[in-house]
């Protein structure tokens, strides 16, 4: 059992309307038991929208642990059995108003693994087009457009601090040759 522990019991702790925790009791690969507090989460879903200029639309929202505005890339938490490219699509139109031709499929990313489930599946989004915004209600953000160049160089100094949101830039930066 090298690099794996066992679960030995499992205490729910908190269920909320986004995820749940549970307090775990577990065995290590030594014999020895200690204890996992686990965020389970059903997953989510970001989206990198290009221009065929090789420019982004990034959104900007008030992020409350944080206590700021963040620009992050349009993303979603999955719903129950949701497919990824369907929360994606979804995301997309509500915050940015944009739908696409193109939807490709760039990977997944763990954002925090030590004690958080959520996955991420990160798309690229080419060939939009403009429909209407359609917000959540409660949901409050500002849409922007920026050189997908401009957007690796505020990676890269530390303006953009989201996670999925770098990932997402590199990677399509990487893809797209920029």
């Amino acid at each position: 059992m090298h690099l794996e522990e066992k679960t030995l019991k499992s205490e729910p702790i908190y269920e909320g309307l986004i995820f749940r925790i549970t307090h775990d009791t577990v065995l290590l690969e030594n014999d020895q038991t200690t204890f996992r507090d686990v965020l389970w989460h059903n997953g989510g879903v970001c989206v990198i929208p290009v221009t065929d200029n090789n420019e982004i639309y990034l959104v900007k929202q008030f992020r409350y642990p944080f206590g700021t505005a963040l620009r992050e890339v349009p993303a979603g938490k999955l719903e129950k059995d949701e497919e990824p490219e369907v929360c994606g699509k979804r995301e997309l139109l509500e915050e940015t108003g944009f739908t696409c031709r193109e939807f490709i499929y760039l990977g997944e990313m763990l954002p925090t693994p030590a004690y958080n489930s959520e996955i991420t599946h990160i798309y690229l989004a080419k060939g939009l087009e403009f429909s209407s915004q359609k917000l959540d209600d409660g949901e409050f953000l500002d849409v922007e457009k920026i050189p997908l160049s401009e957007a690796v160089e505020l990676v890269m100094n530390g303006s953009i601090r989201d996670g999925k949101t770098q990932i997402a830039i590199l990677k399509a930066a990487r893809i797209l040759e920029i």
